[in-house]
């Protein structure tokens, strides 16, 4: 039992491909208070990010967002695998302010989203979860200018990411 147990882990393991440094342990994350989700509503291009496993091979990678009743978002996360178009759907509920909970299909439990920062015009979004094992840079264009990429970075060091280990997404 202890070896199928290790055996998973190490599966496990060998799917993540971004690994947080941990010289970073301790350093305190700060969230955007102020967001809201009518802000975040919309479509986003994935600019750049420290990728989630699931996201394995992706490019033109979007986030898409839309208000519901209930005060959530209803989500859809898209991307391209060479020719394929794959697709997750899912929630994000307000769990703190800046905090978001979101729970995608087919994904057996609830991810940590936090919103670390949003820029001034509101036209970037950097978003981290508390392991710092997944990242995302979100803009409103399909490109963004070196200015906005390199705040972001800044904003993940911050926040105890390893800024050099951040992955430019293809839009082209």
């Amino acid at each position: 039992m202890k070896r199928l147990a290790l055996l998973s882990l190490l599966a496990l393991a060998a799917c993540t491909p971004h690994v947080p440094s941990s010289r970073y342990i301790g350093t305190p994350m700060y969230v955007v208070s102020n967001v809201t989700p009518a802000q975040l509503a919309g479509r986003w291009y994935e600019i750049a990010s420290f990728p989630a496993p699931f996201q394995s091979g992706c490019s033109h990678t979007t986030a898409d967002y839309a208000p519901r009743p209930d005060g959530s978002l209803a989500l859809r996360n898209s991307c391209r695998v060479g020719n394929e178009l794959r697709r997750i759907d899912g929630t994000a509920t307000v769990a703190a302010p800046g905090r978001l909970k979101v729970d995608l299909e087919g994904v057996p439990f609830r991810g940590d989203y936090w919103v670390l920062d949003v820029a001034r015009d509101g036209r970037t979004v950097v978003v981290g979860t508390p392991t710092r094992i997944a990242g995302w840079v979100l803009h409103r264009d399909r490109e963004m200018t070196p200015q906005e990429l390199r705040h972001a970075r800044d904003v993940f060091e911050r926040n105890g990411y390893d800024a050099a280990a951040l992955q430019r997404t293809d839009q082209r």
